[in-house]
């Protein structure tokens, strides 16, 4: 069995970061592989402190992982620094070998910086061109392109296009910050018609829903499914983790 590759953060409250990706792959009967690129102090309140992992020492954990046992997919979340994001690039397969889900974290759900700007400017250069799949929620596609948060689909879906012109596969829009009774993703594949992933918007908010529907996506694409089956799971497999306020 295949097994996914998780580079990203830790997060001492467990709500979100590695622990939250590897809780679930377990429930998605998923194996996980882990290289940490930073460890953070964090509550629901807000990050506390984080110590960045020394960027060789993430790409030797990365250089170890794929040497352990076959890896079907790679989600990244948190990287932190410019010199993690050019490490983690310099570490991957390419794309065509293994498919990579990015989760772009910027700041924590509280506001806390989770990518200086400098790494931001490394993550649209260097990993966005590598992405099979780029996940960004509403603010974070707008902070990927120097712009306003879209206000209207109409606007999302152009930040959208903009975004899959910087080199991903795909472009995972998260509607969780948008309006209305439903939390709809639109996933954009250039020269395809949008798809829609709509779900009950359920009341109240939860840290690492974002971390977990990327992680999700990339257990469905290590078992064989195709983007669109892993996005469909991903999406039931969230908004049931909110439905029980997990």
């Amino acid at each position: 069995m295949s097994a996914v590759l998780l580079i990203a953060g830790s997060d001492s409250s467990g709500g979100a970061g590695l622990v939250r990706d590897v809780r679930t792959l377990t429930r998605l009967r998923t194996a996980a592989l882990c290289a940490v690129t930073a460890v953070t102090a964090q509550s629901d309140a807000g990050v506390a402190a984080v110590h960045h992992v020394p960027p060789e020492v993430v790409r030797a954990q990365i250089e170890a992982a794929l040497s352990t046992r076959r890896v079907g997919a790679i989600k990244i979340g948190m990287l932190g620094t410019r010199a993690t994001v050019l490490a983690v690039a310099a570490s991957l397969p390419p794309r065509a070998a293994v498919p990579l889900v990015l989760d772009p974290v910027l700041a924590s759900s509280s506001g806390g910086e989770l990518l200086d700007r400098e790494g931001q400017v490394a993550l649209r250069e260097v990993l966005l061109p590598r992405a099979t799949l780029l996940t960004p929620n509403i603010p974070e596609a707008a902070a990927l392109l120097g712009t306003a948060s879209a206000a209207d689909e109409e606007v999302l879906l152009r930040q959208g296009e903009r975004l899959l012109a910087l080199g991903p596969r795909a472009v995972l829009l998260k509607g969780g910050h948008a309006r209305g009774s439903l939390a709809t993703d639109l996933l954009l594949t250039a020269g395809e018609p949008v798809r829609r992933f709509p779900g009950a918007r359920i009341a109240g908010t939860r840290r690492g829903t974002g971390c977990a529907l990327a992680a999700a996506i990339a257990a469905g694409l290590a078992a064989g499914l195709t983007l669109i089956e892993a996005c469909a799971q991903a999406k039931e497999h969230v908004t049931e983790l909110l439905r029980r306020g997990d």
